[in-house]
């Protein structure tokens, strides 16, 4: 995860890369998810607490019990606004974030 960009265009870049690669969502991005993304720049949001929250709300979605209802797929960036201001306020170690990331890959493949 690279620090903040500087410019506004490459930060809204890269959260809607992370975004349309996060397991669950459509894959696509609309002109709210680039609104809101510029949005969260412009609050200062970091990227690695966007990107963080991405993984978390992804693994939490992956790690549901078997017999649990399917959930809808993901339309919008908004859906993860909840876990960014979760994440923002989490004293946890980047470890953790990397483990949840290879839990995603691991899972993802078997499927």
């Amino acid at each position: 995860m690279d620090q903040n960009p500087a410019n506004q265009d490459e930060y809204v870049r890269q959260v809607l890369g992370a975004y349309r690669k996060t397991p669950g969502t459509m894959g696509t991005v609309r002109r709210p998810d680039r609104l809101l993304a510029a949005q969260l720049h412009q609050r200062g949001v970091p990227l690695a607490a966007v990107e963080n929250a991405l993984v978390l709300a992804a693994a939490r979605r992956l790690t549901r019990p078997a017999d649990s209802a399917p959930l809808g797929t993901i339309r919008s960036l908004a859906y993860f606004l909840p876990v960014i201001d979760e994440v923002l306020h989490l004293p946890v170690n980047p470890d953790y974030f990397r483990y949840l990331r290879h839990k995603i890959e691991r899972t993802s493949q078997t499927r």
